[in-house]
């Protein structure tokens, strides 16, 4: 079995995935970004003004597709890797899919002073961060498992994500 956090960007996927890894025995954390990172060797925001979002969202289907293959894995996902059904239905058939869920403003405060996010190196980051959603929650809402980490604790949430994936 694989596990799977999807959500917005600054939801916490990368944090609670990696603290997950260490309390579920057996299972290796990986994060599809960093993965398209080392096999690219340059940055996201560089491969987007590079190549553009499409070439981008090709190679992290490529690279799910591979990490689906293996069991065992938490997987860490970027923000938009449910754009694509093929995406979306891949990670429910092989994985158990968690929808980290924030509210707008927790989301903002986590992603507001990181450059790193192609979609969002503009000035009216807030609005940009609200369309994303709206565009997007319907896709997250078809996880298995949904954890609101608005105003809870790293602990707190792991402890709700472990309960889950034990009565799911």
């Amino acid at each position: 079995m694989n596990i799977s956090l999807i959500g917005m960007p600054g939801a916490g996927k990368s944090t609670i995935g990696k603290l997950l890894a260490e309390k579920l025995i057996g299972f290796d954390y990986v994060d599809t970004d960093e993965i398209i990172i080392k096999l690219e060797k340059t940055s996201i925001n560089k491969i987007f003004e590079r190549f553009g979002e499409e070439y981008f969202r090709n190679l992290e289907t490529n690279v799910l597709n591979d990490l689906l293959d293996s069991s065992n894995l938490i997987i860490s996902t970027g923000g938009g890797i449910i754009l694509r059904d093929e995406n979306i239905n891949l990670l429910k058939k092989k994985s158990f899919v968690i929808y980290l869920k924030s509210d707008i403003n927790t989301l903002y405060e986590r992603v507001k002073n990181n450059n790193e996010r192609p979609l969002l190196n503009l000035k009216e980051v807030k609005i940009k961060l609200n369309n994303l959603l709206i565009e997007r929650e319907k896709r997250y809402n078809q996880a298995h498992l949904i954890v609101d980490t608005t105003d809870k604790t790293i602990d707190d949430t792991v402890n709700e994500i472990l309960t889950g994936i034990n009565n799911g």
